[in-house]
């Protein structure tokens, strides 16, 4: 086995679109709002953009901060505290189907996340912020670059769907990543401070909750479509 990154490395691969875990076959609802043209241009991409990170984005960096603590006998509840914010079975769905891919990445690059878990508890189809705040913890990093990764990528992925869909200007769609820099940080410290302040599992009832109900029609109307490149 190599060895893997740690620290500051070890956060900008996980944080990277080309590692090869399968993110980049999920749209994060792209592909949906734009064949329904709620998705058109550069700005209707930036109100996308913002609006996930507000949801999914609040959602998916809690859950990965508070990983990053996690123990074998806690997987189990903090998977539910992740099915629980995630109302939309085909988002479920796309979670697990993540999680799998980051999941195989990191047993080939780490022993496993420390000496109270191992990867095999966290089962064979685990969410994805839960891979990947266990992956964080065993490159050495902690709940707040876990969150500003599950944050980042809230945004990243889907703005790369959009540029290959609708054909935009990669300057213009890396513009609109860049301006949610603020945003990005803001949310991913707000995340990582309530996973930090709640004591595990009983006080995980406090983790963002913040939902959509546009992004989950749009899950759900894409799952149940035959003609779709992307897998979410």
């Amino acid at each position: 086995m190599t060895a893997a990154p740690a620290g500051v490395a070890a956060l900008l691969a996980l944080a990277d679109q080309r590692l090869p875990s399968g993110g980049h076959v999920h749209s994060g609802g792209v592909e949906e709002a734009v064949r329904g043209h709620l998705l058109t241009d550069g700005p209707t991409l930036r109100a996308f953009l913002h609006r996930r990170l507000l949801s999914v984005g609040r959602v998916t960096a809690g859950l990965s901060a508070a990983a990053v603590g996690l123990t074998a006998a806690t997987v189990g509840r903090l998977d539910a505290e992740a099915d629980a914010r995630t109302p939309s079975p085909a988002q479920r769905a796309a979670s697990r189907a993540q999680g799998r891919g980051l999941l195989r990445l990191a047993r080939a690059g780490w022993v496993g996340p420390h000496v109270d878990l191992v990867w095999a508890d966290l089962g064979a189809r685990p969410h994805h912020p839960l891979v990947l705040g266990c992956a964080a913890r065993a490159a050495g990093l902690g709940a707040g670059e876990a969150a500003l990764v599950a944050a980042y990528l809230a945004v990243t992925g889907p703005a790369t769907a959009a540029q290959r869909l609708l054909g935009l200007d990669p300057v213009e769609v890396a513009v609109a990543t860049l301006d949610l820099g603020a945003a990005v940080d803001a949310v991913a410290r707000e995340a990582a401070a309530v996973a930090l302040a709640a004591a595990p599992p009983t006080g995980w009832h406090a983790l963002p909750d913040d939902g959509d109900p546009l992004l989950d029609l749009l899950a759900e109307r894409h799952a149940a479509r035959g003609d779709r490149l992307f897998a979410s």
